[in-house]
């Protein structure tokens, strides 16, 4: 294990993604970046590399601090890497400006009801 963990068994590990077919599927998408290259789901991660991370809802800067293949609880997963204090930062100024404007399809869960497609149609 000296030469590193798959990078998907990582980001599964350290609780970026649910599952690591998430994380397959997103590192295939090119949704997350080792250095700043875009690699396959078999790259080896070492301490020391920087990832990109964009898990849907949020994106990610971080320095792998620890290597791990096991996904434990949240507080030993927070061990694995260190956020970089630009990420932290943009994650911050995301969150005020979700938390002040409110986008307006984040209300819509699914499809409408009858009711709600009555009350549509009346408008």
């Amino acid at each position: 294990m000296s030469d590193g963990i798959r990078l998907d068994k990582w980001l599964w590990a350290a609780r970026f993604f649910k599952t690591r077919s998430l994380a397959t599927d997103a590192i295939e998408r090119g949704r997350v970046t080792v250095n700043g290259d875009r690699v396959k789901p078999a790259r080896n991660v070492k301490v020391g590399d920087v990832l990109e991370i964009d898990n849907g809802s949020d994106q990610w800067e971080v320095d792998v601090m620890n290597l791990s293949d096991v996904r434990g609880p949240a507080p030993v997963a927070r061990n694995l890497y260190e956020e970089t204090e630009v990420s932290v930062a943009r994650r911050a100024a995301l969150a005020e400006q979700r938390r002040l404007y409110r986008e307006p399809s984040a209300q819509l869960k699914g499809r409408p009801t009858k009711r709600d497609r009555r009350h549509l149609d009346n408008l």
